[in-house]
């Protein structure tokens, strides 16, 4: 099954992980939540899938585009 790199939308800061990997997580579930300008973010699944990895850790910067999470 070929993975999906999901990237992150914005540049801020990672407030929130709310996955782990070898979680199931369905279309639309935040998987990670950012910051940036004191608003918070949700990053959410593109479709249904398996956490592969998670490539951030919560309080890491991070720029638009940055891959941050990979689903399977």
């Amino acid at each position: 099954m070929p993975e999906t790199i999901i990237p992150s939308e914005i540049t801020g800061t990672v407030w929130k992980i709310e996955v782990q990997a070898g979680e199931r997580v369905t279309q639309d579930q935040t998987l990670v939540v950012m910051e940036s300008m004191k608003m918070e973010i949700p990053l959410s699944a593109p479709c249904n899938g398996v956490v592969l990895r998670i490539l951030v850790a919560e309080g890491d910067p991070v720029v638009e585009g940055q891959d941050v999470v990979v689903l399977e």
